[in-house]
């Protein structure tokens, strides 16, 4: 039976930072994996913190072939509605996902992360989260509504035993810029409307519109996933990390294309006070098959 990266489940952590790897010119994926598998995690903590390490799919099923879930593959290429509408693919070789109870710890463990991966890989990508009015994202509503309880999560998130990639997680990071303004000028009805759900306790809306968000990402219709988003940014500019992991790609494909219209041409409203900034799929693997690289 394999492991999962036990980060992915670690709720209640309240400093977290995303860094995105690239390869140096003529670095090997190999030295990449042994050099994260360095880092003394993700087996258990690291300095006090939580480590989620992740590849790009194409990378890891090049190493690993019978660790690794078929036909999975990495955001290369961008996500298109019909109105023109673009959710940009910006695909690294490696992310590391690090979380704790305070931020100085994980600025000192991501500083000594990257120092130790400067030959083989640079940061592409670097984002710093925390939690807002504890479950509730930067539009004041709360996020992760249809989460899974932890006792059901890893029947969503991880891939099942007897099957390539056991133990492992499909991962889509994508950092989603809010239009602060323009969202506030909206009153409480309208955005709620946009949201799907009342604001206050989150319950979803009998009425809701076609185009609402809880509508656009029905996870009964595409299936669940395990979220652990987390606001990012300074006052003046901020937003979401979308943070969602999935025993099953095409569930995160699906919500994404549903968002942007791709199928039917209605795009999710929140898209019109969100804009998308990156967006990248990892496999997380599970701690047996990192644990090799050691």
């Amino acid at each position: 039976m394999s492991s999962p990266q036990g980060g992915i489940f670690a709720l209640g952590t309240a400093s977290h930072t995303y860094l995105e790897f690239d390869l140096v010119a003529g670095v090997d994926g190999r030295a990449l994996v042994k050099a994260v598998a360095g880092l003394r995690e993700p087996r258990t903590t690291m300095g006090g913190v939580n480590l989620v390490a992740g590849f790009r799919p194409e990378l890891w099923a090049a190493l690993m072939p019978d660790d690794s879930p078929p036909g999975v593959s990495g955001f290369n290429e961008d996500v298109r509605g019909s109105d023109g509408y673009v959710m940009p693919a910006t695909q690294h070789d490696a992310v590391l996902w690090i979380s704790g109870s305070a931020y100085d710890v994980v600025f000192d463990v991501s500083r000594q992360a990257i120092a130790a991966m400067q030959e083989i890989a640079q940061v592409a990508e670097e984002t710093s989260s925390w939690p807002y009015h504890h479950d509730r994202d930067l539009t004041g509503f709360i996020d992760g509504t249809e989460n899974p309880t932890l006792v059901d999560a890893a029947d969503v998130a991880v891939v099942p035993d007897s099957t390539h990639g056991a133990g492992g997680s499909i991962l889509l990071l994508q950092k989603w810029r809010h239009a602060a303004v323009a969202w506030e000028a909206q009153t409480t009805a309208d955005q709620e409307k946009v949201i799907g759900r009342a604001k206050p306790d989150s319950e979803e809306l009998e009425d809701k519109p076609a185009d609402s968000h809880v509508a656009k990402t029905d996870q009964d219709t595409f299936g669940k996933i395990f979220r652990r988003n987390m606001p990012y940014g300074t006052v003046t500019e901020h937003g979401t990390m979308f943070v969602g992991f999935s025993a099953d790609q095409q569930r995160l494909v699906a919500m994404l294309e549903s968002m942007a219209g791709a199928s039917d041409g209605v795009r999710d409203a929140l898209t019109r006070y969100t804009t998308p900034l990156t967006g990248a799929y990892y496999f997380v693997p599970p701690l047996e098959a990192i644990k090799n690289y050691q």
